[in-house]
């Protein structure tokens, strides 16, 4: 139960920086992507759904499945802040924290399965 506690109040919090911090997604959004601004506020949306979605046992597996989905769909964006060399924030010139977001898609993914099945 802690560990979807603390999933949910990770997403739920990143999504709310999508709205508090928009340029930070903005420009790690690639740009063969459309509508930049959408996409974030889809996304950010998305994430708070998902997060407040863990905590209500009727919805639960339906946003673990979505966060998941998300998580995969949010792929490309890390991608190109690894192959474009977008600096993150606090960690300039650190290209290898870039291509480690990468890998680390893997267990928030499995981590939202645990949260899948009955």
């Amino acid at each position: 139960m802690t560990g979807r506690i603390i999933l949910a109040v990770l997403f739920m919090l990143s999504g709310a920086l999508h709205f508090i911090l928009p340029q930070a997604y903005l420009r790690i959004m690639p740009p063969y992507l459309p509508s930049p601004s959408l996409l974030v506020a889809i996304s950010g949306v998305a994430e708070m759904l998902g997060g407040v979605g863990l905590l209500i046992p009727f919805t639960r597996h339906l946003a673990a499945w979505g966060l998941m989905a998300l998580l995969i769909a949010v792929l490309p964006a890390n991608i190109y802040t690894a192959t474009a060399h977008l600096p993150l924030p606090g960690l300039a010139g650190q290209s290898w924290v870039q291509w480690l977001r990468i890998p680390l898609q893997i267990p928030l993914v499995y981590w939202a399965w645990l949260y899948t099945r009955g």
